[in-house]
């Protein structure tokens, strides 16, 4: 009865109250749907519909509000563009806040925050779902103070759901297209929780919808933030594929989330390249990746990398970028073919050669082009053995063995770590290859020098114990 009565409204008013589309005629179904979104995401009122015949300009001016707000041509006409931008998948948070966060600036008053994902898409392994989801919340840690840790059990503070249609909130999903998620601001009960249209088609690519681009979205809006009206913001309204090889926040999402709980230097140390052992000689401190290179060793971290000669007490710092601008920071695994001159990094799913120092062309490459399969999602630690010709890839609790000289993963592996490394692991953050002829392998604030061959650990050190601390 609703849609009848507003059909009859639009055809009596439409002439007079002002063009919807200049010399084209528009279809019902248009109209409609054309009302119910700017209902749904930009306020218009239907009580508001009888006072067109007084004020012709009210729905116009909510086209025009929409229009400039996704960067449209403003014409106050449901023209072809508005209409094409209308029926484009997007989120279902309304866009009629216009500043970076949601009314009121929620926000959590905690650094640690707990995320539960209730249930699994059918469309996507479990394991691909729990690495999108991570990396999406990573984007956030990477740029803030905050710290996510997903649970299994009991209510965290994000609850995440795949569901159809109604499914128990304000907002029914409508099938495949239209609304493909939604999220709730930070608060309790419901406050943070995320759904994602079960209708959708989840992938991890191009194809379909990428669960990783629209979960960062949303997560947005379980921290607190609310649309935005720059294209290049990843809180932008509508969804559209974007290379995930390339994907950074902008600036304008950026300031946002800022604007509510700071930067990550505001509660993680920063080196200070004057004195680079204000932060190595944190007892605590662990490392994300290491490698010889050349004479010196290379220590990883965030976005920072100290590099020293062993035998030397100086210590130096920089930024990644400040070296390869087009590398990531947070490199997790790294190994060196010093014979070559050549330096592997590591980092999810993609892998870069440096040679002689110089980023090369045609990379990132993928990692699944070394022989991985495809439930692995990122390398957590490698190193290269000279005499042999072999790189070690450690993830999770299990390695890998991959020979150069053949260019391919040896047969018989993968390997439990315990089990053919005693006193090693079962999980390790870093290792590299001495010219001692030992391995390092680095576990939290730990590392331990083991001999390979008489298979034992030979020594049990702290992590920065190769600095003058």
């Amino acid at each position: 009865m609703k849609s009848l009565l507003l059909i009859l409204v639009l055809q009596v008013t439409v002439s007079a109250a002002f063009p919807l589309m200049s010399n084209t005629s528009l279809e019902e179904d248009d109209l409609v749907f054309a009302e119910m979104y700017l209902e749904q995401f930009y306020g218009l009122e239907m009580e508001a519909m009888p006072k067109m015949k007084l004020n012709g300009n009210f729905m116009e001016e909510k086209i025009r509000e929409m229009q400039q707000f996704l960067g449209l041509q403003v014409t106050g006409q449901l023209d072809p563009s508005t209409l094409k931008m209308m029926h484009t998948p997007r989120c279902g948070v309304p866009d009629v806040h216009h500043f970076s966060t949601l009314p009121g600036r929620p926000v959590w008053n905690k650094r640690y925050i707990t995320y539960r994902i209730n249930n699994y898409t059918p469309d996507m392994r479990r394991e691909e779902v729990d690495y999108a989801i991570e990396k999406a919340f990573r984007v956030w840690s990477n740029v803030t103070p905050l710290k996510f840790r997903k649970i299994n059990t009991e209510e965290a503070d994000i609850m995440i759901l795949f569901a159809h249609g109604a499914h128990g909130d304000y907002g029914a999903f409508d099938g495949k297209g239209g609304v493909i998620a939604h999220a709730f601001g930070p608060g309790d009960g419901i406050g943070g929780d995320t759904h994602f249209d079960e209708a959708e088609i989840w992938t991890q690519n191009s194809r379909g919808t990428n669960l990783f681009l629209v979960a960062v979205h949303e997560f947005g809006h379980a921290l607190g933030l609310s649309h935005s009206n720059d294209p290049t913001a990843i809180m932008f309204p509508t969804y559209g594929y974007l290379d995930l090889n390339t994907f950074r926040l902008s600036a304008d999402d950026i300031r946002g989330i800022q604007s509510l709980y700071g930067g990550p230097e505001e509660h993680q140390p920063v080196p200070n390249p004057d004195n680079p052992n204000s932060v190595i000689c944190d007892p605590n401190l662990s490392f994300d990746a290491i490698t010889t290179v050349g004479d010196k060793i290379f220590f990883f971290k965030d976005r920072f990398f100290w590099w020293k000669v062993p035998e030397r007490p100086e210590t130096s710092v920089s930024l990644i970028s400040s070296l390869w601008p087009t590398l990531p920071s947070g490199i997790q695994a790294a190994y060196e073919i010093e014979a070559r001159n050549q330096i592997f990094l590591f980092k999810d799913d993609k892998y870069w050669l440096l040679s002689n120092f110089r980023q090369q062309p045609h990379y990132p490459k993928s990692i699944y082009s070394l022989g991985f399969p495809y439930y692995v999602k990122k390398i957590d630690a490698a190193v290269f053995n000279p005499h042999f010709q072999k790189a070690y890839f450690f993830v999770n609790d299990q390695y890998w063995r991959y020979d150069e000289r053949r260019q391919s993963m040896d047969y018989g592996y993968p390997k439990f770590i315990t089990k053919h490394l005693p006193g090693i692991g079962p999980k390790i953050d870093a290792v590299f290859y001495s010219k001692n002829g030992h391995y390092y392998f680095f576990q939290g604030s730990n590392q331990f020098e083991y001999d390979p061959i008489h298979t034992r650990v030979t020594r049990k050190l702290k992590s920065n114990s190769w600095f003058d601390c």
